[in-house]
Protein backbone atom coordinates (compact mmCIF):
# COMPACT_ATOMS: atom_id res chain seq x y z
CA UNK A 1 0.00 0.00 0.00
CA UNK A 2 3.27 2.04 1.04
CA UNK A 3 4.50 1.58 -2.55
CA UNK A 4 1.17 2.26 -4.06
CA UNK A 5 0.73 5.76 -2.24
CA UNK A 6 4.25 6.99 -3.24
CA UNK A 7 3.72 5.92 -6.82
CA UNK A 8 0.50 8.15 -6.80
CA UNK A 9 2.45 10.92 -4.91
CA UNK A 10 5.36 11.26 -6.97
CA UNK A 11 2.93 10.78 -10.28
CA UNK A 12 1.21 14.51 -8.89
CA UNK A 13 3.95 15.44 -8.08
CA UNK A 14 5.18 15.17 -12.08
CA UNK A 15 2.06 16.99 -12.76
CA UNK A 16 2.48 19.68 -10.95
CA UNK A 17 6.02 20.41 -12.23
CA UNK A 18 4.95 19.98 -15.78
CA UNK A 19 2.42 22.18 -15.22
CA UNK A 20 4.87 25.17 -13.63
CA UNK A 21 7.44 24.12 -16.98
CA UNK A 22 4.42 24.96 -19.31
CA UNK A 23 3.57 27.85 -17.45
CA UNK A 24 6.91 29.23 -17.03
CA UNK A 25 7.62 28.55 -20.98
CA UNK A 26 4.61 30.02 -21.86
CA UNK A 27 5.38 33.16 -20.07
CA UNK A 28 8.68 33.53 -21.44
CA UNK A 29 7.03 32.95 -24.72
CA UNK A 30 4.58 35.72 -24.61
CA UNK A 31 7.51 37.78 -23.13
CA UNK A 32 9.70 37.70 -25.97
CA UNK A 33 6.94 38.22 -28.63
CA UNK A 34 5.74 41.62 -26.66
CA UNK A 35 9.82 42.88 -26.93
CA UNK A 36 9.38 42.11 -30.89
CA UNK A 37 11.20 38.92 -30.91
CA UNK A 38 8.38 37.09 -32.90
CA UNK A 39 11.09 34.58 -34.47
CA UNK A 40 12.57 33.74 -30.89
CA UNK A 41 8.37 33.55 -29.82
CA UNK A 42 7.73 31.77 -31.99
CA UNK A 43 10.09 29.01 -32.02
CA UNK A 44 9.41 28.75 -27.88
CA UNK A 45 6.20 28.17 -28.74
CA UNK A 46 7.24 25.32 -30.97
CA UNK A 47 8.99 23.88 -27.77
CA UNK A 48 5.99 24.23 -25.62
CA UNK A 49 4.25 22.44 -28.34
CA UNK A 50 6.62 19.27 -28.92
CA UNK A 51 6.53 18.92 -25.20
CA UNK A 52 3.16 19.38 -24.13
CA UNK A 53 0.93 17.66 -26.47
CA UNK A 54 -2.30 18.03 -24.71
CA UNK A 55 -2.76 22.05 -25.26
CA UNK A 56 -4.00 23.80 -28.32
CA UNK A 57 -2.35 26.52 -27.41
CA UNK A 58 1.53 26.52 -28.24
CA UNK A 59 0.74 25.83 -31.91
CA UNK A 60 -2.03 27.86 -31.79
CA UNK A 61 0.41 30.74 -30.82
CA UNK A 62 3.25 29.90 -33.30
CA UNK A 63 0.44 30.11 -35.68
CA UNK A 64 -0.71 33.45 -34.58
CA UNK A 65 2.96 35.14 -33.87
CA UNK A 66 3.74 33.95 -37.52
CA UNK A 67 0.90 35.13 -38.92
CA UNK A 68 0.92 38.89 -37.55
CA UNK A 69 4.18 39.06 -39.16
CA UNK A 70 3.37 37.88 -42.26
CA UNK A 71 0.77 40.83 -42.32
CA UNK A 72 4.01 43.49 -41.66
CA UNK A 73 6.07 42.04 -44.44
CA UNK A 74 6.30 42.29 -48.90
CA UNK A 75 8.74 39.95 -48.92
CA UNK A 76 7.28 36.49 -50.79
CA UNK A 77 9.76 34.46 -49.63
CA UNK A 78 9.47 35.09 -46.51
CA UNK A 79 5.62 35.39 -46.68
CA UNK A 80 5.75 31.73 -47.93
CA UNK A 81 7.97 30.76 -44.87
CA UNK A 82 5.96 32.60 -42.08
CA UNK A 83 2.14 31.25 -43.64
CA UNK A 84 4.00 28.39 -44.02
CA UNK A 85 4.89 27.32 -40.59
CA UNK A 86 1.84 29.02 -39.11
CA UNK A 87 -0.91 26.60 -41.25
CA UNK A 88 1.32 23.55 -40.06
CA UNK A 89 1.19 24.40 -36.43
CA UNK A 90 -2.61 24.97 -37.06
CA UNK A 91 -3.00 21.69 -39.10
CA UNK A 92 -1.60 19.89 -36.21
CA UNK A 93 -4.73 21.08 -33.97
CA UNK A 94 -7.23 21.39 -36.17
CA UNK A 95 -6.81 18.01 -36.63
CA UNK A 96 -7.32 16.99 -33.17
CA UNK A 97 -10.27 19.53 -32.69
CA UNK A 98 -12.75 20.40 -35.14
CA UNK A 99 -14.67 21.93 -32.28
CA UNK A 100 -12.80 25.40 -31.16
CA UNK A 101 -13.50 28.77 -32.37
CA UNK A 102 -10.26 30.16 -32.10
CA UNK A 103 -8.34 27.40 -34.44
CA UNK A 104 -11.37 28.71 -37.21
CA UNK A 105 -10.92 32.21 -36.54
CA UNK A 106 -6.41 31.24 -36.71
CA UNK A 107 -7.23 29.78 -39.81
CA UNK A 108 -9.65 32.84 -41.52
CA UNK A 109 -6.82 35.02 -40.55
CA UNK A 110 -3.83 32.58 -42.57
CA UNK A 111 -6.02 33.13 -45.32
CA UNK A 112 -6.43 36.75 -45.01
CA UNK A 113 -2.82 37.43 -44.71
CA UNK A 114 -2.78 35.57 -48.49
CA UNK A 115 -5.05 37.69 -49.66
CA UNK A 116 -4.16 40.46 -48.21
CA UNK A 117 -0.21 40.09 -49.98
CA UNK A 118 -2.05 38.91 -53.19
CA UNK A 119 -5.77 39.89 -53.64
CA UNK A 120 -5.52 39.05 -57.23
CA UNK A 121 -4.19 35.47 -56.98
CA UNK A 122 -5.75 34.88 -53.59
CA UNK A 123 -8.73 36.71 -53.34
CA UNK A 124 -10.93 34.73 -55.88
CA UNK A 125 -9.67 31.26 -54.40
CA UNK A 126 -9.28 32.00 -50.23
CA UNK A 127 -12.40 34.37 -49.91
CA UNK A 128 -15.59 31.69 -49.67
CA UNK A 129 -13.04 29.64 -47.61
CA UNK A 130 -12.04 32.62 -45.43
CA UNK A 131 -15.69 33.09 -44.85
CA UNK A 132 -16.83 29.20 -44.18
CA UNK A 133 -14.01 29.65 -41.25
CA UNK A 134 -16.21 32.49 -39.82
CA UNK A 135 -19.45 30.35 -40.02
CA UNK A 136 -17.90 27.58 -38.13
CA UNK A 137 -16.38 29.69 -35.71
CA UNK A 138 -19.58 31.77 -35.59
CA UNK A 139 -21.59 28.17 -34.82
CA UNK A 140 -19.73 27.01 -32.33
CA UNK A 141 -18.93 29.82 -30.21
CA UNK A 142 -21.57 33.33 -31.72
CA UNK A 143 -20.70 35.61 -28.79
CA UNK A 144 -16.91 35.04 -29.14
CA UNK A 145 -15.69 38.74 -29.69
CA UNK A 146 -12.89 37.62 -32.06
CA UNK A 147 -15.32 35.70 -33.92
CA UNK A 148 -17.90 38.46 -34.28
CA UNK A 149 -15.33 41.03 -34.84
CA UNK A 150 -13.04 39.21 -37.34
CA UNK A 151 -15.80 38.23 -39.42
CA UNK A 152 -17.13 41.89 -40.04
CA UNK A 153 -13.52 42.99 -40.58
CA UNK A 154 -12.76 40.78 -42.94
CA UNK A 155 -16.11 41.49 -45.05
CA UNK A 156 -15.46 45.65 -44.62
CA UNK A 157 -11.41 44.38 -46.41
CA UNK A 158 -13.97 43.18 -49.31
CA UNK A 159 -16.41 45.60 -49.37
CA UNK A 160 -15.02 47.50 -52.39
CA UNK A 161 -15.27 44.48 -54.37
CA UNK A 162 -18.69 42.79 -53.44
CA UNK A 163 -20.39 46.21 -53.02
CA UNK A 164 -22.00 45.56 -49.81
CA UNK A 165 -22.79 48.30 -47.55
CA UNK A 166 -20.63 48.39 -44.64
CA UNK A 167 -22.76 50.07 -41.93
CA UNK A 168 -24.07 46.98 -40.44
CA UNK A 169 -20.97 45.62 -40.05
CA UNK A 170 -19.79 48.57 -38.34
CA UNK A 171 -22.58 47.49 -35.96
CA UNK A 172 -20.90 44.18 -35.67
CA UNK A 173 -17.81 45.34 -34.70
CA UNK A 174 -19.65 47.73 -31.77
CA UNK A 175 -21.26 44.17 -31.04
CA UNK A 176 -17.37 42.46 -30.76
CA UNK A 177 -16.51 45.88 -28.43
CA UNK A 178 -19.49 44.96 -25.82
CA UNK A 179 -18.87 40.89 -26.20
CA UNK A 180 -14.74 41.65 -25.58
CA UNK A 181 -15.78 43.80 -21.97
CA UNK A 182 -17.53 40.04 -21.15
CA UNK A 183 -15.54 37.88 -22.55
CA UNK A 184 -14.06 35.73 -19.83
CA UNK A 185 -10.63 33.43 -21.17
CA UNK A 186 -10.90 29.30 -19.86
CA UNK A 187 -7.44 29.94 -19.04
CA UNK A 188 -5.12 32.63 -17.92
CA UNK A 189 -2.96 31.89 -21.96
CA UNK A 190 -6.12 31.08 -23.65
CA UNK A 191 -6.20 34.10 -26.17
CA UNK A 192 -8.03 37.15 -25.12
CA UNK A 193 -6.44 39.74 -27.82
CA UNK A 194 -8.88 42.00 -30.49
CA UNK A 195 -10.19 44.84 -28.37
CA UNK A 196 -7.48 47.70 -29.53
CA UNK A 197 -7.95 46.32 -33.39
CA UNK A 198 -12.03 46.30 -32.75
CA UNK A 199 -11.78 50.06 -31.30
CA UNK A 200 -9.29 50.97 -33.91
CA UNK A 201 -11.75 49.38 -36.69
CA UNK A 202 -14.68 51.23 -35.41
CA UNK A 203 -13.17 54.76 -35.84
CA UNK A 204 -12.23 53.93 -39.42
CA UNK A 205 -15.62 52.64 -39.65
CA UNK A 206 -18.19 53.99 -42.25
Amino acid sequence: MTKVITAIALFVCSLLAAQGQFEQGMGKAFGLWKEGKNSEASDLFERIAAAEKTSWLPNYYVALVNTTTAFGTQDKDKMNLLLTKAQNALDIEMIKDQNNAELYVMQAMINTAWIVFDPMTNGMKLSGKTMEMYAKAEAIAPENPRVVFGKAEFQIGGAKWTGIDTKPLCLEIEKAIGLFATFKPETPFSPKWGLDRATAALLNCK
